[in-house]
């Protein structure tokens, strides 16, 4: 019988694995790479409830092992996604982009079976030192400038998240990562650690700014990963606060506004991950079971759909180099393909929460329990954001992308289907949403609490279908209004860009004048003592001349006159003879009077 072990170690491991199998047998790596989340859904299969791994560390104990129900949704469906992750990156042939990833996911299963704060924090950080390689690989200025601006907001968030573990700790004698009050500066700030993460306006920046400039396959994960981790971390430690409630909703809201203005597929996609991760935080805020396994599910549906979203348009930038929809309308690339626009669809239809598909379902759940709990404004700003969901996913990005009327001055695109191994990926997410969205006990079973709800209700479905169609009808009349438009949108962002060209400009300019004009002194000064170390009888005749009054020209004069040792060997000799003269007398006088 083989022990189980943290699965978070099985990707650790395995990562730094990957380039001691070369490239000769590219069969054998590219079956290592699915191998690991095979064996770590097995391992997660065969892991009791409970807490175990525990080790002790400078009198704090270090838990990788809290598994209850809510940690395993969130690990189940995060090894999944490695799995499919990985079938759509079978293909890369950088081992870098490999170990980055399994470094990502592991990491991240660290943080959602940890039961401490100080190992959270560990995995936290490895995560985004992890994930901005995914970023980087793309290898093009856009993406090396988006992975600084990554990895410095997520290194100033972490900072902020120990800072409030360290005060956590001070306060209470414990590391335990359990409910947290939400009344002391700690637990803001660590709060705050949390929020960043989940992209969270005004946090949010980071998320449009970077998932779009990954690789193709690195964006994928990067969908699935970061954000769902913030939001198992806030149903862990604030369920129940009152302000993520409100921050969820106007979170839902924020996205589909800017994903508006978007015309870079992916950056619209990311703004409506910002939107979707709303429905979650908000029903982390609600607090009830019902709210928390609406919000478990939705992470769990949202992990598949968005995977699957990004999939399809990273296809479409695999085979044509383009990710602007004013690049790409027009060119019926339905046509050439006719796979990639299907699944995309699914995960489309899965978004919008379309009846029969995985979202419908989770969405709704999230929707009815602030309903329950008397919350008419936000299920407003919930069913309002959904709206905005199925316009721009599931109708304006097709149209931009796979479709479009033509206007005669289109340049022509040869396309074809993606590899098969990301058709496949691309099936088997698809099968997963439909699967999830047909039979959903599939998910109840393995949510945080027992649930009793039916999303299939005639009420629900006739609601939704009315939004829906009333949605696609407003498309139709404004379709020549809501296409791709050549503009930049202004976030966030702007912000701390700003303040970061600030920072580079006072450095480069009144800092580096400040360094130059001491340097200048200090190099003059040293120069000066250097010439007089030279010659030091030459110092004394420097200020004899100065207090006579000479005239400038025999000063220079004494000041550059070159050492000559035979100048200086009469006095020298005859100092060190007096020198000796002297100690011989003062030794007699010494054992005369001493004797």
């Amino acid at each position: 019988m083989i022990d189980i072990v943290p699965p978070a170690f099985i990707y650790i491991v395995g990562a730094f694995l990957i380039p001691l199998l070369g490239n000769r047998l590219r069969l054998l790596k590219q079956a290592f790479l699915l191998l690991i989340p095979a064996i770590a859904f097995w391992d997660l299969l065969n892991m009791p409830q409970g807490t175990y791994w525990i080790y002790q560390f400078l009198g704090y104990e270090l838990i990788l092992g809290r598994v209850d129900k809510l940690s395993m949704v969130f690990g189940y469906i995060f090894v999944i996604m490695s799995f499919l992750g990985m079938v759509y990156a079978i293909h890369i042939k950088e081992d870098g982009q490999h170990v980055a990833a399994f470094l990502y996911m592991g990491s991240t299963l660290g943080v959602v079976f940890t039961g401490d704060l100080f190992t959270l924090f560990v995995f936290w950080e490895i995560m985004a030192g992890a994930s901005v390689f995914l970023v980087w690989y793309r290898r093009e200025q856009a993406a090396l400038d988006a992975g600084f601006r990554y990895v410095f907001v997520h290194l100033a968030g972490g900072a902020i998240l120990l800072a409030g573990i360290v005060m956590h700790v001070v306060e209470t004698g414990s590391t335990a990562f359990s409910l947290l009050k939400s009344d002391t500066l700690a637990s803001n700030f660590i709060l705050f650690g949390f929020l960043l993460n989940a992209a969270v306006p005004p946090l949010h920046a980071w998320l449009a700014d970077a998932y779009p400039e990954g690789t193709v396959t690195g964006s994928v994960f990067m969908t699935a990963f970061t954000t769902k981790s913030a939001v198992y971390v806030l149903a862990r430690g604030f369920a129940g606060t009152e302000l993520l409630i409100w921050l969820g909703a106007i979170m839902a809201l924020y996205g589909v506004v800017y994903a508006v203005l978007e015309n870079d597929i992916r950056r619209l996609l990311a703004y409506h991950i910002i939107s979707q991760v709303g429905y979650m935080v908000c029903g982390v805020g609600l607090g009830s079971e019902l709210a928390i396994n609406g919000a478990s599910a939705h992470a769990f549906c949202h992990i598949l759909y968005k995977a699957l979203l990004f999939m399809g348009t990273g296809a479409v930038i695999y085979v044509t180099g383009r990710r602007k929809m004013t690049e790409l309308q027009g060119r019926n690339l339905y046509r050439m393909m006719p796979i990639t626009v299907t699944l995309y669809m699914i995960g489309a239809f899965s978004i919008s929460a379309v009846p029969l598909f995985n979202g419908f379902v989770s969405k709704t759940m999230v929707i009815a329990a602030a309903g329950m709990l008397n919350r008419p404004a936000i299920e407003l700003m919930l069913h309002l954001a959904s709206i905005g969901t199925f316009l721009h996913t599931g109708l304006k990005l097709p149209w931009g992308t796979w479709f479009g009327k033509p206007t005669g001055q289109e340049d022509k695109i040869e396309a074809k289907e993606p590899p098969l191994n990301m058709l496949v990926a691309m099936g088997l997410t698809a099968f997963l949403c439909i699967l999830t969205g047909v039979y959903p006990q599939v998910l109840y079973n393995i949510l945080p609490y027992p649930v009793d709800f039916h999303p299939y209700t005639a009420d629900k479905v006739v609601a939704a279908m009315q939004m829906l169609l009333l949605t696609a009808a407003a498309f139709w009349l404004y379709i020549d209004k809501l296409g791709g438009e050549p503009t930049v949108s202004m976030d966030t962002d702007w912000f701390y860009r700003m303040f970061g060209r600030g920072v580079a400009w006072f450095c480069e300019k009144p800092l580096n004048a400040l360094r130059s004009g001491v340097q200048a002194f200090l190099t003059s000064d040293v120069k000066g003592f250097a010439l007089l170390a030279k010659n030091p009888y030459r110092a004394g005749r420097l200020i004899a001349s100065y207090f006579r009054g000479d005239p400038k020209d025999k000063y220079q004069a004494v000041r550059n006159e070159p050492y000559n040792v035979n100048t200086y060997r009469i006095p020298i000799g005859v100092s060190a003879g007096v020198a000796t003269i002297f100690l011989f007398l003062l030794t007699l006088i010494y054992f005369a009077v001493g004797g």
